[in-house]
């Protein structure tokens, strides 16, 4: 059965799914995105949370670059918090609590009103191949769609099967039904597949807890934004969040259950993330430590239900219940659904190009957590990659693909094709070589002209980011041209407990004291009302870490030359006899484009690249 043929099929409308669908379309070109349940576009499966260390920065570029998760967070968020903001800039990361039910609702909503974009509710149980090239796709309905290009972004869906205790269920999320035969059909393609395991914990009855017993957490007093078009985006009502700690009767009761745990039983075989780990897992790795944090955060502005954060487990029930309540506040609660491990299907990543097409079937790209990674944010910025690169293969434009010193996408889509994982992916800021230059603050001065130039931006994004740009230089100008005398400034410093000036200076190097917030100078500056607190915030970064910009810049811009350097198309590395035999296996196995890629490669030595470099005629 033959519906109709579409350029581009998006395989899944996860946080992948829906920014490569996104993506697709808005660059003109005829997409269908098929997925099992049209009323769960991009679920939040696991915390109802967007951001946080690096991945906060992931979004802030996915936004800068014409996205829409920023903008879906900003519309959703119940809480704003700014991580870190005690440490430097390069530090710090937007974290959004959000409504569960809206933040999909917005998704669809916003996909909706995208021309070019047609949606399927189904599951994709095949794909046609021929001649090493995708020719379609089939459902478990019989129904065949014929296309040129396939995004595969199925989540923990392939072949999911969940764990709770000694009990199992297929599923590719609770209550939902796996997705079987597309790992099958992938792998009869020469697709290599492997396991990956992730889990998530029990959720709470907020009517049964006791938060008088917590410390509350709430939200910045003055909430920031993902999007930096937050200017056009009603909030919703903010709400508390509420720390609890675990002790040594919760971890005794826990125990009990490890006997019956599929993660030391043997039962779960797959490896899941380090950073993430279940809360029995915890207590063995941290076996001194006599207590853990758990976060209860709300899952919404209108419901009772609280996730709780920190204490993802695959015990028996009967063990989660007792121990949960065991902690302060939850004595007498009462549990919607259980905690529950969960093992899927991956894909290698080093199989993939930097555009993330396969390098085993042409024409079909992976996004998500079928390349290994986890998180909400790193699946979304894969699938807005994967999306574009499929979309300008049509219109006739270059690929698409961002350097390690553009973005910490860049970064991760670099490690995942050139390093491969061993566990599942998550993003840290010191997974970058350069934190400096890849701030959430500066996301727009790094990407939003690139989107404006693929047609992903729209005009009224690109002349917001202009406008901006025009007004932070002209707020350096000003501090570096206005001179302050002591008497202006001295009483503000002494204020702020600062040394006072015996001479007076320029505007911009007082900035550069610790003390000194630009934004605070307002009322003694005038002329800075005219600018907003964003504008205000760049110029001042800017100014007091423009030695370590400079200094990252020139250190980003040597090692990014050998970048530069292509490695021809099916070089034979096993005739170099002269670099080593772990570097000839690596390099026939990964195919890396560039010298650059070939050096990030692990078991790759300073001395062969030097080999292969000579072996260029470089």
């Amino acid at each position: 059965m033959m519906i109709e043929e579409y350029d581009i099929i998006v395989v899944g409308a996860g946080h992948a799914g829906c920014e490569a669908a996104y993506a697709a379309a808005r660059l003109g070109v005829k997409t269908l995105l098929i997925t099992m349940d049209m009323t769960k576009f991009a679920q939040m499966s696991c915390n109802p949370a967007i951001g946080g260390i690096a991945k906060g920065q992931i979004v802030r570029e996915i936004d800068a670059l014409g996205g829409l998760t920023g903008i879906v967070t900003d519309m959703s968020s119940i809480q704003f918090r700014m991580l870190n903001r005690s440490k430097g800039p390069a530090m710090w990361s937007p974290r959004s609590q959000c409504d569960r039910t809206k933040f999909s609702i917005n998704w669809r909503m916003l996909l909706e009103k995208v021309p070019n974009l047609y949606f399927w509710q189904d599951t994709v149980k095949n794909i046609e191949v021929e001649n090493g090239e995708i020719q379609g796709v089939e459902t478990v309905f019989g129904v065949k769609f014929k296309c040129k290009k396939v995004v595969i972004t199925a989540g923990t869906f392939l072949n999911g099967l969940m764990h709770v205790g000694e009990n199992q269920a297929v599923g590719g999320r609770i209550g939902e039904i796996p997705a079987c035969g597309l790992t099958e059909a992938l792998l009869k393609a020469g697709v290599k597949t492997s396991r990956m395991k992730t889990g998530t914990p029990a959720r709470i009855d907020g009517r049964t807890i006791d938060f008088s017993a917590m410390t509350p957490q709430d939200g910045d007093e003055n909430p920031d934004s993902f999007s930096f078009m937050a200017h056009k985006i009603d909030r919703l009502p903010q709400r508390k969040c509420y720390i609890s700690y675990t002790n040594p009767k919760v971890h005794d009761e826990l125990r009990k259950g490890f006997d019956r745990s599929p993660l030391f039983n043997g039962t779960i075989k797959s490896t899941g993330p380090r950073y993430c780990p279940s809360v029995e897992t915890k207590i063995v790795t941290f076996a001194d430590k006599q207590s853990h944090p758990v976060f209860l955060e709300p899952e919404g502005t209108d419901t009772c239900e609280y996730y709780l954060n920190g204490f993802s487990s695959s015990l028996p029930f009967e063990v989660q219940y007792a121990a949960i309540r065991l902690i302060p506040g939850l004595e007498k609660a009462k549990i919607f659904r259980p905690g529950y491990a969960i093992e899927y299907d991956y894909f290698d990543p080093t199989q993939l190009y930097h555009t993330l097409e396969s390098k085993v079937i042409k024409g079909v790209y992976f996004a998500g957590q079928v390349n290994g990674t986890t998180g909400y944010e790193e699946a979304a910025c894969q699938g807005l990659m994967a999306g574009l690169n499929a979309a300008l293969s049509f219109t006739g434009n270059e690929e698409f693909v961002l350097s390690r010193k553009d973005a910490y996408i860049g970064v991760l889509i670099d490690d995942l094709v050139t390093k491969g994982v061993d566990e599942p992916y998550r993003m840290f800021t010191s997974r970058s070589e350069y934190r400096i230059l890849l701030r959430q603050d500066n996301a727009d001065e790094r990407l939003t002209e690139k989107g404006f130039e693929l047609g992903l931006a729209d005009e009224e994004r690109y002349n917001f980011y202009q406008n901006k740009r025009h007004n932070v230089e002209k707020i350096l100008e000003y501090c570096k041209n206005t001179s302050v005398s002591c008497d202006r400034i001295n009483g503000y410093i002494q204020q702020k407990g600062g040394k006072p000036l015996t001479q007076g200076n320029k505007l911009s190097a007082i900035i550069l004291r610790t003390e000194v917030n630009l934004e605070e100078l307002k009322d003694l500056f005038p002329f800075l009302k005219r600018f907003n607190r964003y504008e205000i915030e760049s110029a001042e970064i800017k100014i007091k870490y423009q030695g370590y910009i400079d200094r990252e810049e020139a250190t980003a811009e040597k090692l990014s030359r050998l970048d530069y350097v292509t490695i021809p198309d099916g070089l034979d590395f096993a005739s170099i006899l002269s670099l080593s035999t772990e570097c000839r296996q690596k390099l026939a196995r990964i195919k890396p484009k560039t010298i650059g890629q070939a050096s990030r490669i692990p078991g790759v030595s300073p001395a062969d690249i030097n080999t292969l470099l000579i072996y260029l005629g470089r």
